[in-house]
């Protein structure tokens, strides 16, 4: 399926998302990747055989300060 040199990973390996995008929506917060991949802006993921993977997101995630 991926074309690019280096191959990018497959959907099935633990680095799935350092595959190049093919298709990214903004407005909708989606990008498709070579590994057939559909990754969110919230981290989550929907592999091409229909698993679903929760948003996982790394860091700490800052508080907004009380105005």
């Amino acid at each position: 399926m991926c074309k690019h040199s280096p191959t990018c990973p497959n959907a099935d390996a633990a680095d799935r998302e350092a595959a190049k995008a093919v298709l990214r929506d903004d407005v909708t917060g989606f990008s498709l990747l070579c590994n057939g991949v559909v990754l969110f802006h919230d981290t989550g993921e929907v592999l091409p055989d229909g698993r679903v993977i929760a948003p996982h997101r790394s860091g700490h995630v800052r508080q907004a300060a009380a105005a």
